[in-house]
Parts: C-alpha cells; sequence; structure tokens
C-alpha cells in the first residue's frame, strides 16, 4: 500500500527548528503540510525558515506552511516554501520582488509521482474526506496577499466556527431543567399527597368529672390517687416605649418680700411660727425664711378687737413665676395656725417666669399602661406556644405578672422634649402535661364502658374543661375536670394505616367497611392529582364521627 501523498503535522508552540526537520524527513509522504499556531516562534526566523527549506529539499520534501499570519508568509517567500491559510486553500509561493510566472510544481519534475493537480486544495490531494461544510480553520486573520497571491488568499465563506459556549449552555439549562423535574416529581408524588379518612361508627358519648391534685412535688403521674405534677413557666419580657414629653417647669426666679403677722387665736400665750410655714394670698404662696414668735393675743371693748401687736417675717414665693409679683395691701393666711393672719405693706417683688418642657409622672404613667398591656398580650401569646410545643395544658387563673420594673430616660422633672420608658417583668402561668391530663380522663372514662368490646376513640382533652376549687397553703391546686369521651368499637388505627396504605379508594374503603360496627367511610384525598392512599403512614389522617347510640 502507498504512503498518503500529503502529510498533515500540527506544530506546538514550544517546538524547537531541529526537532521540526526530523518530523519532516522521518515523513512517509512526498508533501508535508505543518499547521502553524498563532505566533509561532520557530518560525519568526529567516535562519530557521531556511534550515527548514534545505532539509525539505535534501529529503526531496515539499513542505506547506498552513498559516494566515503575514510575517511567517513573507518569511516562507524568501525561503521559496509554499505557504497556504487552510488545509481547504490553495498553496502558492508568497511573492517577494516579483510575480511567478506560473505557478511552482510543488512535485519534482524528475519524480515518478504524478503532477499535482494545483486546483484541488490540500486536503483532496491527500485523500481526505472534507466535507463542503467542514470547518479547519486555523485563524480566520486572513492578510491582504498582493499580486498572483490575491486569489489564493481570499477566505472560504462557508467556513463555520461552532459556537461551543452556546452548546454549553443549552446542557447546563437541559440538565437543570432536568432536576427541577425530577424534584417537582418527588414532592407531587411523596410529599404533597394526603388522605383524611372519616369513619362512621356506632359509639356513644361518656362525660367524665373528677378532681385531681395538682402540686409541683408531685414527681410522676398517679392515676389510682388522682395526683398529677404541676409545672411552673415563666418567661421574661423587656420593652420599650418613646413619648412626648408634656410636663412644664418655670426655670424663672421667685419673687420675695415681708409679710407682718399678727397672733388673733384664742390661744394661751405667745405663739411661734417656724421658718417653711407656707403663708397663701389669692390661691399663691409664700414660704417664710425664718422663725417668727408673735405675743400673746389681745382684745378691748365689746367687739374684742385684737389689738396684738405684729411681727415682720421675710418670705419667698413658693414657685418661680412672674405671677408671684404681687401689689401691697393684701391679707394673708397662715397653713396650720388658725386665728394668725397677717398683713403685707410692699409689694412682691423679683419673679421672673422662664417655662422649660420637662417630664412628668404623666407621661410616665402612660407609657407603662401601653407597655403592660402590650406586653401581656404578646407574653400570653409565646407562653401559650411554648406550653403548646412542650405538651402542656395551662390550668385556669394560675397566669400572674410579677412587680414590673419601670425605668425612664430622662427622669420625672427632667428637662426634655421625650422620655424612654422601658418595662421589665417577668409572666408565669402553672400547667399540666396533656399525656398525664389524657390518661386520667381516660381511665376515668374506661370504668364506665365495656373495654371488651369498646375502646376510647376521641378522650375529649381538646375540650376538656378544668376550674380550679381550691388553693392550699402548701401551693397544691385541687382542680375539677369535666370532658366528654367517645367510645367506639375497637379499631387500631395504626394497623388500618398500614393495611391501606398505597391502595386505591375502593381498596381502603372495602377494608375499612369489612371491620365490625362501621357505619360508613369517606375518603378525600389531597392535591386533586392524588387517585390513591399514600404509602405514608404519617399521610393518612383517621377522623371518626359519632353515629351516636344510647
Amino acid at each position: 500500500m502507498s504512503a498518503a501523498p500529503k502529510d498533515v503535522m500540527y506544530v506546538d508552540l514550544d517546538d524547537e527548528i531541529t526537532g521540526l526537520i526530523d518530523k519532516v524527513r522521518q515523513s512517509e509522504s512526498k508533501i508535508v503540510a505543518l499547521v502553524l499556531p498563532k505566533r509561532a516562534a520557530v518560525l519568526q526566523s529567516p535562519v530557521n525558515m531556511k534550515l527548514l527549506k534545505r532539509s525539505a529539499d535534501t529529503a526531496k520534501k515539499r513542505v506547506v506552511l498552513i498559516t494566515s499570519e503575514t510575517g511567517i508568509i513573507s518569511l516562507a517567500g524568501a525561503a521559496g516554501l509554499y505557504v497556504a491559510h487552510t488545509l481547504q486553500s490553495k498553496p502558492f509561493v508568497p511573492a517577494v520582488e516579483e510575480e511567478l510566472s506560473e505557478p511552482i510544481s510543488v512535485i519534482d519534475s524528475d519524480s515518478n509521482e504524478p503532477k499535482l493537480d494545483k486546483t484541488k486544495p490540500i486536503g483532496a490531494l491527500a485523500g481526505l474526506k472534507i466535507k463542503d461544510d467542514e470547518t479547519i480553520e486555523v485563524d480566520q486573520d486572513v492578510p491582504e496577499a498582493t499580486g498572483s497571491s490575491a486569489a489564493a488568499v481570499k477566505p472560504d465563506k462557508k467556513l463555520k466556527v461552532p459556537n461551543f459556549e452556546r452548546f454549553r449552555l443549552a446542557i447546563i439549562l437541559g440538565g437543570g431543567a432536568l432536576v427541577l423535574l425530577l424534584i417537582g416529581f418527588f414532592v407531587a408524588n411523596a410529599v404533597l399527597p394526603k388522605a383524611r379518612i372519616v369513619i362512621k361508627t356506632d359509639t356513644s358519648s361518656i362525660t367524665t368529672d373528677f378532681d385531681m391534685t395538682a402540686a409541683t412535688d408531685i414527681s410522676e403521674l398517679d392515676e389510682e390517687g388522682l395526683r398529677i405534677p404541676l409545672v411552673q413557666k415563666e418567661i421574661k419580657k423587656t420593652d420599650s416605649e418613646k413619648v412626648a414629653a408634656t410636663g412644664q417647669r418655670d426655670d424663672g426666679t421667685k419673687a420675695s418680700g415681708e409679710v407682718s403677722l399678727k397672733n388673733c387665736s384664742q390661744a394661751d400665750g405667745r405663739v411661734t411660727v417656724p421658718a417653711g410655714t407656707g403663708l397663701s394670698t389669692n390661691n399663691l404662696t409664700f414660704i417664710t425664711q425664718e422663725a417668727v414668735t408673735l405675743p400673746a393675743s389681745s382684745f378691748s371693748g365689746g367687739s374684742r378687737t385684737c389689738t396684738t401687736a405684729v411681727e415682720s417675717v421675710d418670705v419667698v414665693a413658693q414657685k418661680a413665676g412672674d405671677q408671684y409679683n404681687i401689689s401691697s395691701g393684701r391679707t394673708w393666711s397662715v397653713a396650720g395656725f388658725s386665728g394668725i393672719n397677717g398683713t403685707d405693706n410692699t409689694a412682691m417683688t423679683g419673679g421672673t417666669s422662664k417655662i422649660v418642657k420637662v417630664v412628668s409622672q404623666q407621661d410616665i404613667d402612660g407609657a407603662k399602661q401601653k407597655l403592660t398591656e402590650r406586653s401581656s398580650t404578646n407574653a400570653k401569646e409565646e407562653l401559650q406556644k411554648e406550653l403548646d410545643s412542650e405538651g402542656l395544658i395551662s390550668v385556669p387563673d394560675t397566669d400572674a405578672m410579677k412587680a414590673p420594673v419601670i425605668t425612664s430616660t430622662p427622669r420625672v422633672n427632667e428637662e426634655a422634649s421625650e422620655v424612654t420608658v422601658s418595662l421589665e417583668t417577668i409572666y408565669a402561668v402553672q400547667a399540666v402535661k396533656k399525656d398525664d391530663l389524657s390518661k386520667l380522663i381516660e381511665s376515668q372514662a374506661k370504668n364506665q364502658i365495656d373495654t371488651d368490646k369498646q375502646d376510647i376513640q376521641d378522650n375529649g382533652i381538646d375540650q376538656a374543661g378544668l376550674r380550679i376549687k381550691e388553693k392550699r397553703p402548701n401551693g397544691s391546686l385541687i382542680v375539677s375536670v369535666q370532658s366528654v369521651v367517645v367510645a367506639g368499637p375497637q379499631f387500631d388505627i395504626e394497623a388500618v394505616r398500614n393495611e391501606v396504605a398505597g391502595k386505591k379508594r375502593g381498596e381502603t374503603e372495602e377494608i375499612i367497611q369489612s371491620r365490625p360496627g362501621i357505619r360508613d367511610v369517606t375518603i378525600d384525598y389531597s392535591p386533586f392529582w392524588v387517585y390513591s392512599t399514600p404509602k405514608k403512614t404519617d399521610k393518612i389522617t383517621i377522623v371518626f364521627e359519632k353515629n351516636e347510640t344510647e
């Protein structure tokens, strides 16, 4: 078998000229096509180019460089090497100084090999089967050619470059869609399907009414003694409220003056009015600045006119403000002393007003009320959630709020435009375990039914009524319990769930109705596409409806 007329070799960036020459010599083909990468350093040297040409001639090979780089094309033309822009392009020797009169044959004239048809591409000469639309371009940057090489440099418009980015994006999107489809299938067939089976049985209602003892020092349930552990649950709440300050304070100066006092009382002997005693006139109060002793009262004539001598005392207004600047000639009363009065011979002066906004006690009381109501509501909701999560039932009338701690910033009577009031308190409630209470109710109900034929289908725990009858000094409670228990034919719910799991509607109905004491069965599936009972038993809910018999 003869060797192929052409050998295609791909040159790496790090190939050396010696290695390249060895590859050409070792080729069994007369024509060797060297596909060059961009910026192939090995053939950027005229010396290397001439060495390649000389070695090829010595080995009687025709080398064609597959490239579109202008620098290499020029060097190839100077060395006399053939060039083609692609494996499908026609080979040519680039013109250097003068046009070639006729194309140079790649085949030696004295060779026995058939002459090459220069109208065919190199790929066809190599015997390669190349489709019209197949692309093997090494570089799309085709330089302009001059002279006789112009026709050879013209790019092929049919060549296309595959868009691998679009292909990769399509694979990613397709994979994502498949994952979402699998997740949706799992959710639709394993998570969402539910079944609610309503069973009507021959049942009877039994009312239980008993008293139990609940205490925190009881460690475990005592069914016979009706003693149940009592649990104390607490929650601490901290909240704050910011309100506008509405109080006012006059930071002005206080008026002052002098008042003359006279003892006209019926008391015997002298009377001393201590410092700090309030003297009032027209609802304005002044404070004495020193103690004053008044002589004993004396009267004259039939009208008993008071003739006691007067004593003067300095006074200062109780509060600042210009309203305390009052005229003279007023009558004054003395707080705590009957029959002692006074007059002023000079006006009260020096009072000025400077009103500033301050925090009042009313501001704090209003914020406290809002905080207490809000905290109480939130605390009850949080306590109830905690009780539910722990399987506890609160005992009525045991909830309490410990004394709250109220703080305000700033404090009462301090200057401010607004005040922040904080409340910290503890809410508490007492409760019993739901399971313990259920056991007590069921034990009392079983005393009223035939346990060989009937079971407790609903112990009525959710509607049970609790009421404290007595609170004992030791902290224990006597609690009255009332509930309505539903009794029906013996029915193993878990066994039924396992038996109907995965069955169709008709099979499920037949399995349940075959049991004694069953009057009717209604099955509801959800969502709408579910047509059989779920395989997971926790997705099956069984509810009993009374078809009550006396």
